[in-house]
Parts: structure tokens; C-alpha cells; sequence
């Protein structure tokens, strides 16, 4: 996505407005949620929870134990259709 900049005034309550074209493009509304991010430089970065959210999928698989060959969400499966159908 190509950077765009927009000037921005603090309020006496220190809020900040979003000009109309930016809420438009991100497809905001009155009393969404965003998250606010300081960069290490200083820069600040509005990200919504949707986004935030896909960008973290997959992020701990790593510390996931490695079982080659296996996949542990079908045995999970399979485990609770025993367990039902002893009931």
C-alpha cells in the first residue's frame, strides 16, 4: 500500500479525528475500535482488531510441538466421537 500523509490536529482532550477520506477508505464508523502502536521510532500506527487479528495467525505455530505425519486437531476430533458415543 502506498504511504499517504494527512495533517491531523490534537483536540484539548487530546483527541484526535480522523479526516473523513481515511475513515471512508478503511470503512470506519462512529465507535469502532482501532489499536494504537508506537513504533520504535516514534511512529505511531492505527491497526483494527480485523487486521491485527490476520496478521497474527499462525504467529506461535512454531512453539507448537512438531508430531511429523500426525495431526493433532483429527485426533481431538476423533477422541470426543468416542468419548460420545460411549455415553
Amino acid at each position: 500500500m502506498e504511504s499517504h500523509y494527512y495533517t491531523v490536529h490534537l483536540d484539548q482532550r487530546g483527541r484526535l479525528v480522523l479526516p473523513s477520506e481515511i475513515r471512508r477508505q478503511l470503512k470506519l464508523r462512529q465507535g469502532d475500535t482501532l489499536i494504537l502502536a508506537i513504533e520504535a521510532d516514534g511512529a505511531i500506527r492505527l491497526i483494527s482488531p480485523k487486521e491485527a487479528a490476520r496478521r497474527g495467525r499462525g504467529i506461535l505455530r512454531q512453539l507448537a510441538p512438531s508430531v511429523a505425519g500426525r495431526c493433532l486437531s483429527e485426533e481431538l476430533i476423533h477422541d470426543r466421537w468416542e468419548e460420545a458415543a460411549h455415553e
